[in-house]
């Protein structure tokens, strides 16, 4: 964890596109984990799914690659 200042310190100064799609009930990395993010990137997408925990992508694929395509169509030069 050493190094997470300096994780911060790159998301404050560049501000890349973020798309953060969560899920709030997971144990090791609660909600409160995905907002924290925003102190950094305050333009980020965030997306908490209601019932989804730490295995989001395994457990609600099917309403997250809507939520991908559609950012990466919006971010990413055609």
């Amino acid at each position: 964890m050493e190094l997470f200042p300096d994780y911060q310190a790159y998301l404050r100064q560049h501000r890349p596109p973020a798309l953060i799609v969560w899920g709030p009930h997971d144990g090791y990395m609660p909600e409160e984990s995905a907002r924290a993010y925003l102190r950094d990137l305050p333009d980020a997408e965030l997306h908490l799914l209601p019932d989804a925990g730490h295995w989001a992508l395994e457990t609600h694929l099917g309403e997250i690659v809507p939520l991908m395509r559609d950012f990466l169509g919006r971010v990413l030069p055609a």
